[in-house]
């Protein structure tokens, strides 16, 4: 196969992407891009017909725990190791400016 992707064509990806490529770098991603368009050519050549469409390479299964309701803390007990609280609240440092 001839390489699809030529220089101008990565040079044009480079400045869409705002990324400033040298001519080395040109040079190395034509060649890099257009092998990968091979192997994807190559996966082309395979039959497909019979293989079922599937998300993952490999089964997945849920790996959560099972929900076990449990017996909550107490807001004393929440707030125990807090650095700063009122009442039963958290408290923390002012982090924007109200003149904003």
């Amino acid at each position: 196969m001839s390489n699809p992707i030529d220089m101008d064509v990565v040079r044009r990806i480079g400045t869409l992407s705002r990324i400033a490529l040298t001519e080395e770098e040109v040079s190395t991603f034509s060649r890099q891009m257009g092998d990968m368009l091979g192997y994807f050519d190559k996966l082309q050549e395979l039959d497909t017909e019979s293989v079922e469409p599937m998300a993952y390479a490999v089964e997945r299964t849920n790996v959560l725990a099972d929900d076990v309701v449990h017996e909550s803390l107490t807001p004393q007990q929440a707030l125990a190791n807090a650095p700063g609280q009122t009442a039963d609240l958290f408290t923390v440092p002012k982090v924007l400016d109200q003149g904003s």
